[in-house]
C-alpha cells in the first residue's frame, strides 16, 4: 500500500495500464512533455516514448475524433479533454459517433475509448472550466459515466474504464485532486463500473451524491451526529450512468427518507433521475419526498461568487433538517 493523492492515483493506473497493453494510448492538451496540466501523465512520454503519449492541437474535435478513429481500429485511446467545460466542442464524436458506434454497427465495432477530464468547482477557476455537464451524458445511450470521490476508486474505476469495451467518460473533481491521501494499493486492480458504495453506514436518512458532494454530504453526517445524535447513511454513486439503484434502495427499505446532493444545477441532470428511479421502485417504503440539494439553475458563476453558489456543509444539514421534519 501507499499513500496517494487521487492525482498520483490516476497516474499510478494509467501507468499500469500503458505497461500492461500497448494498444493504450494516451493523448490530449499538453499531457506529453509537460505532463498534463494538473500533471496527471506527468513522466508517462519519457517512459513510454511520444508514439503512445502524445499532445495534440488545441481542438476537442479533433482530439474525439482521433480517439474514435483509433478505438475501431482495435486501440483502446484515453483521451483527455483539458477541462470539461469544453465538451461541447466534442459532443458529435462524443454522442453522435461513438456512443452509437456499436449500434450502428451491429457489433461488429466497439469505441474503447476513455475520455478523462477535471471538472468541479471550489478552486477559483476561470470562466467554462469549472461546469458541472455530466447530465448531459445520463442521456446520452452508449456512454458510461464515471465520478470518483476518493484515490482508491480512482486508481480502480480508471483501470476497469480503460479496460471496458464501450465509452466511459471518467471526470476527475479538480477540488479533489491534492486534497487528501488514502492508502491504495501500487499493484493493478479494478472498482465495477456501475456499483455505488456505502462511504457511511446510518438508520435515520439515505444521502446519495458523487464526487466532491460525498465529502461534504460527510461533513454533514458528521456534524449531524455529533450534534444531534441523528445516523446518515451516505451512498457514493461513484457511477452516475448507468446508476445502481438496488444499493439505493436497499438503504432506503432501512432509512424510510432520502435527499441527493449534487454540484451541478438543480434542474434535469442525475439528481432529478436518481429521484424517479427511487419513486419507481422504492416510493412505497418512504415516509416523505425525496429531496435535492443543489445549487441553483444559472450559469456558473464567476470564482468571486463561487462559494455562495457551491452546496456547503451547512446548506447540506439544513436539507437533512428539512427531509426529517416533512
Amino acid at each position: 500500500m501507499a499513500q496517494m493523492t487521487m492525482i498520483q492515483a490516476i497516474t499510478n493506473a494509467l501507468d499500469l495500464e500503458l505497461a500492461r497493453d500497448e494498444r493504450v494510448l494516451v493523448f490530449g492538451e499538453d499531457v506529453g512533455h509537460n505532463g498534463g496540466v494538473f500533471r496527471a501523465t506527468e513522466g508517462l512520454q519519457k517512459k513510454y516514448g511520444p508514439n503512445r503519449v502524445f499532445d495534440t492541437p488545441l481542438a476537442e474535435s479533433g482530439i474525439c475524433g482521433l480517439a474514435t478513429g483509433l478505438a475501431v481500429q482495435g486501440f483502446r485511446p484515453v483521451a483527455e479533454i483539458q477541462f470539461f467545460g469544453f465538451v461541447f466542442e466534442a459532443m458529435d464524436e462524443i454522442a453522435s459517433q461513438a456512443a452509437r458506434m456499436r449500434y450502428r454497427s451491429g457489433g461488429r465495432y466497439h469505441c474503447p475509448i476513455v475520455y478523462r477530464s477535471p471538472f468541479g468547482g471550489g478552486v477559483k477557476t476561470p470562466e467554462l472550466h469549472a461546469d458541472s455537464l455530466e447530465g448531459l451524458f445520463v442521456q446520452t445511450p452508449g456512454v458510461k459515466v464515471v465520478i470518483p470521490s476518493n484515490p482508491y476508486d480512482a486508481k480502480g474505476l480508471l483501470i476497469s474504464a480503460i479496460r471496458d469495451d464501450d465509452p466511459v467518460i471518467f471526470l476527475e473533481h479538480m477540488k479533489l485532486y491534492r486534497s487528501f491521501r488514502q492508502e491504495v494499493p501500487e499493484e493493478p486492480y479494478t472498482v465495477p463500473i456501475g456499483k455505488a458504495a456505502v462511504a457511511r453506514e446510518g438508520k435515520d436518512l439515505t444521502v446519495i451524491a458523487y464526487g466532491a458532494m460525498v465529502r461534504t454530504a460527510l461533513q454533514a453526517a458528521e456534524e449531524w451526529a455529533k450534534t444531534r445524535g441523528v445516523q446518515a447513511e451516505v451512498i457514493d454513486l461513484r457511477t452516475i450512468n448507468p446508476i445502481d439503484i438496488e444499493t439505493i434502495v436497499e438503504s432506503i427499505k432501512k432509512t424510510h427518507r432520502a435527499v441527493i446532493v449534487q454540484e451541478a444545477q438543480r434542474s434535469s441532470g442525475v439528481a432529478a433521475e436518481v429521484i424517479a428511479q427511487i419513486n419507481e421502485n422504492a416510493i412505497y417504503y418512504l415516509e416523505g419526498p425525496v429531496l435535492r440539494i443543489t445549487p441553483p439553475d444559472t450559469v456558473y458563476p464567476f470564482a468571486l461568487i463561487e462559494d455562495e453558489w457551491l452546496p456547503t456543509p451547512e446548506r447540506v444539514l439544513r436539507g437533512f433538517e428539512k427531509a426529517l421534519s416533512l
